[in-house]
């Protein structure tokens, strides 16, 4: 009984110890998984996802996608050093492309700054500042390190208090399909709570980076009327899955936007 005492103390140390800072919301979160082995995980995943493409041929909306991820990547860099957090950015190597899926109502980034937009959202966001939105709410997740977290929690659950290097010689392809699942290219049901926090969290950071990067954020709430009217009646796509309820969402929104404002630069 002592032991087993002991053990859960040293386990208890050992998580508080292995815990983060999310910026802009001051959450804890897990962090067992260092950025470095994330990010280059992130990179090898998105050049597979690149290659399947197909990318679009659309020249106009690609560079207004590049466009808006520099604009909301300078603002990012912009809040990091101001708070002086800008180690955190170490190992980010910014992508953004625009896949061509007119199906697909989805977008996402992945750690490291691996942005992806795909076609069948261009409509919803209707112009650079609907897009502005959609890619403030999906960097915030990577500034958020919620991948990292997310991965965490899956390694503390299946392997314990290992390294991501020992679950991955111990079984690769239950390692590799957490990674999915936590930068949000699987399934968990069991983590939908926990997801539903994570998208409210990025709301929250992605209205703040938006509106340094230039964009106005009192635009946000109408963004995600559309997105729900769009889908009202019917089963929401996977962008919305795990988000908050439409009415959640834009009480939250409108009471985060005087601090957005104040980031605000026209």
């Amino acid at each position: 009984m002592k032991l087993l005492k002991s053990i859960s103390i040293l386990v208890v140390i050992l998580i508080i110890h292995s815990c983060a800072t999310v910026p802009v919301t001051g959450r804890r979160q897990l962090d067992l998984v260092s950025s470095s082995e994330i990010n280059t995980m992130s990179a090898t995943q998105y050049q597979e996802v690149i290659r399947k493409g197909p990318l679009s041929t659309n020249v106009e909306q690609t560079e207004m996608i590049k466009r808006v991820g520099k604009r909301i990547q300078g603002a990012v860099e912009q809040y990091m050093t101001l708070k002086g957090w800008s180690n955190q950015l170490a190992g980010f190597n910014w992508e953004f492309n625009l896949i061509q899926d007119d199906k697909t109502v989805n977008a996402w980034c992945m750690p490291g700054g691996k942005v992806a937009f795909y076609t069948a959202i261009l409509p919803i966001c209707k112009d650079e500042n609907g897009i502005a939105v959609v890619m403030g709410h999906e960097v915030a997740h990577a500034i958020a390190n919620h991948g990292r977290e997310r991965m965490s929690q899956g390694l503390l659950e299946q392997f314990g208090l290992g390294t991501l290097s020992a679950a991955m010689g111990q079984n690769p392809s239950a390692t590799s399909q957490i990674f999915m699942q936590a930068i949000g290219m699987g399934s968990n049901i069991g983590m939908l709570k926990f997801s539903r926090q994570h998208e409210s969290e990025a709301d929250h950071i992605g209205l703040i980076f938006m509106s340094m990067a230039g964009y106005d954020p009192n635009l946000a709430p109408a963004f995600w009327k559309r997105m729900m009217e769009m889908n009202k009646g019917e089963k929401p796509p996977e962008f919305l899955s795990t988000h908050p309820s439409d009415e959640t969402r834009i009480k939250d929104l409108e009471s985060w936007m005087p601090e957005a404002m104040g980031y605000y630069k026209k």
